[in-house]
């Protein structure tokens, strides 16, 4: 199907692109790497008459190091962090999951921001995202501002960033020497994840000194398994006893075609333990 007409705007700064979000008000969208938005507009699930285009801002692409962080441009394409040394040393966890996004022509064109701006629960961004406690940066008509990941999804398909506004960075604390892992639950490969695991800890004389893990499609955001992560801590490696079979308190999964909701808390607490297990035996 082809999208119904709009007018199309591809601005060379942030600050170009703030101004056309300005004049365009709710009747403009913002295209990213594309993977999400044309798909709607072809189907004419959403008929905007601006698009603003942010491929051609180079100050929103690339990774950088700033003391304990990485920052990461929001425009910045999957296929340039799963194949970033310093993601892969800084924050392995990331690489990991982007790595499972869809396919190696999906990851040359998708971008990290524009799959977080999205907050598809079943996306696989968002879950690491979580667990590296990272922060994402927000730059608006009133300036800007960081927003810690675990205030930036608020429900489906809705973030912290507000009408007038776009995500420039995200910044993520370094998680050097941690293992990690992202296990994925699909069907057929290159799906969107059914159920999906992310886990980074830190292992220090053989006990975990601590845990981070992210939940992707466990309810209309994705969520940190916090009981997990307490009832890991502090625990040897050796021995996570029974502190995976926490994982679905205080989710919400959906029910669908691919799965009920308990099935998806049945998921959970096998993928969780899988991923627990595989980051410590790397």
């Amino acid at each position: 199907m082809i999208p119904a007409a709009f007018d199309y705007l591809a601005p060379t700064s942030v600050e170009e692109a703030l101004a056309a979000l300005a004049e365009g008000g709710e009747d403009t969208k913002v295209l990213g790497g594309g993977q999400s938005l044309l798909p709607i507009l072809r189907m004419r699930l959403n008929a905007p008459e601006r698009v603003v285009d942010l491929r051609r801002i180079d100050e929103l692409r690339g990774i950088r190091e700033e003391g304990d962080h990485l920052v990461i441009g929001a425009m910045t394409r999957y296929s340039d962090i799963v194949t970033s040394p310093v993601v892969r040393l800084h924050a392995a966890l990331l690489a990991q999951a982007v790595e499972e996004v869809a396919d190696p022509q999906i990851r040359h064109r998708g971008t990290i921001g524009g799959a977080l701006v999205h907050a598809d629960p079943a996306g696989d961004v968002g879950a690491p995202v979580l667990a590296l406690e990272a922060d994402l940066v927000i730059r608006g008509p009133g300036g800007e501002h960081t927003v810690p990941s675990n205030e930036f999804f608020v429900d489906l398909f809705e973030t912290a960033v507000g009408e007038g506004e776009l995500l420039t960075a995200v910044r993520i604390p370094k998680h050097t020497g941690w293992v990690s892992h992202y296990e994925k639950f699909v069907r057929v490969k290159h799906q969107w994840s059914i159920v999906a695991v992310a886990v980074a800890l830190q292992v220090e004389a053989g006990t975990i000194a601590a845990a981070r893990v992210g939940l992707t499609n466990m309810g209309s955001t994705p969520l940190r398994a916090r009981a997990v992560e307490t009832a890991l801590q502090g625990r040897p490696a050796s021995d996570v006893g029974d502190a995976c079979e926490r994982a679905a308190e205080g989710t919400n999964p959906p029910s669908d075609l691919n799965g009920d909701a308990d099935y998806r808390r049945h998921l959970a607490r096998v993928l969780t333990r899988r991923a627990v297990t595989t980051a410590l035996g790397d």
